[in-house]
């Protein structure tokens, strides 16, 4: 959908990157590193430094019911990664065995699949409950089985903007150690929750966290998709089999950017306390131009995405939909049926018209996409 907004130079709502520039401190600190020499490769778990940074940043945001024993520490629970779809990747390695199954939810990231089934293993598709895209805990349980291995989680979620409760992990925890399940928790939106919802990230719960692979993303947390830097937080024992695979994938991450981050988030933590209220207020900002419509907003209680359903303006399935709206109004949309199963998409189609705008996007270029989409 990027590259036909630029064919058709549309206002791009499409993929899910900011418009808008990365933090200047963060900006200084990478150039001061290249230009003092750092560029030669880093640990391959991390720079210490930054390691650090985010074993503080968990404790404070996370881990105060943890004892001492159980909380993460900088040398045996992190590791920074090529982006979280590199985490993704090895935590999945790590885990899936030939013939395992592994549960994820409908609409999903489309990354999980092609790993799980390069793993040898496959996936047991359950949909979330739309408009709300809530899991059914009681659906979940009865897809269990003697091959299932894992449950992959997101929330905030992509491309919903759902997000899971604390009544969600309770259940999930619970599940997990009746079964002796694994969880890869996907939390690369973990700082944009809005309207006072927390997130409920699994770092949260000790129980759970014991048998759980935490996945995340500096590039959506400071605006600097394109440094894929990410990283994953795990119980010593996961670690040490995530670590065997990461060395032979990338073996290391980008140097001067690992030293900017531990520097950001050592000297500037308010710009990740600021992250809820700064998209909320994207959020809002295209909620109200987009009111009086003829599309149907669903609720976005996390991310930079709002879904809207068009089930009023089009009997065009999404894709074809998404298509027109750009090549013939000027605005790029995703449409929502990538994210479930091939096998699904015809049924997908006959019941739902939905797409989603990321609104990662400054005000003026929100208020330009609404103004169109008002007068379809």
């Amino acid at each position: 959908m990027s590259g036909l907004a630029a064919q058709y130079q549309a206002i791009n709502l499409s993929q899910g990157f900011p418009e808008f520039d990365t933090p200047e401190f963060l900006k200084a600190q990478i150039n001061q590193a290249i230009n003092q020499g750092k560029n030669q490769y880093a640990p391959a778990n991390g720079l210490p430094e930054l390691l650090t940074e985010i074993a503080n940043m968990v404790h404070k945001q996370y881990q105060l019911s943890f004892s001492d024993t159980d909380k993460i520490t900088a040398h045996s629970n992190v590791t920074i990664t090529s982006g979280a779809t590199e985490a993704l990747w090895v935590a999945i390695q790590s885990l899936v065995r030939p013939n395992d199954e592994v549960i994820i939810f409908d609409p999903a990231y489309d990354a999980y699949q092609p790993a799980i089934e390069l793993a040898g293993g496959s996936c047991r598709h359950i949909t979330l409950a739309a408009p709300e895209y809530t899991i059914n805990w009681a659906t979940v349980e009865q897809n269990i089985n003697a091959n299932t291995r894992a449950i992959i989680i997101n929330s905030p979620h992509n491309p919903t903007g759902s997000i899971l409760s604390a009544a969600d992990l309770n259940t999930l925890q619970a599940l997990v150690n009746k079964h002796q399940l694994y969880v890869i928790s996907d939390e690369v939106y973990e700082h944009m929750t809005f309207d006072g919802s927390r997130h409920e990230s699994v770092l949260r719960y000790p129980e759970l966290f014991k048998r759980s692979f935490v996945v995340a993303s500096f590039g959506k947390t400071f605006h600097c998709t394109g440094w894929k830097i990410g990283y994953c937080v795990a119980p010593t024992t996961l670690m040490a089999e995530f670590r065997k695979i990461h060395q032979y994938v990338t073996f290391s991450s980008f140097t001067p950017a690992q030293i900017a981050i531990a520097a950001m988030l050592k000297q500037q933590p308010a710009h990740i306390t600021a992250l809820a209220s700064f998209y909320q207020e994207k959020r809002d900002v295209l909620v109200e131009a987009l009111q009086k419509s003829r599309f149907k907003l669903l609720p976005s209680k996390g991310t930079y995405f709002l879904l809207l359903d068009y089930s009023q303006l089009s009997t065009l399935d999404d894709i074809e939909f998404c298509h027109w709206l750009c090549q013939h109004h000027g605005v790029a949309a995703i449409p929502l049926s990538p994210f479930y199963p091939i096998a699904d998409r015809a049924s997908y189609h006959k019941n739902n018209k939905v797409i989603r705008l990321c609104f990662a996007k400054n005000n003026d270029t929100l208020l330009k996409a609404a103004e169109i989409l008002c007068k379809l």
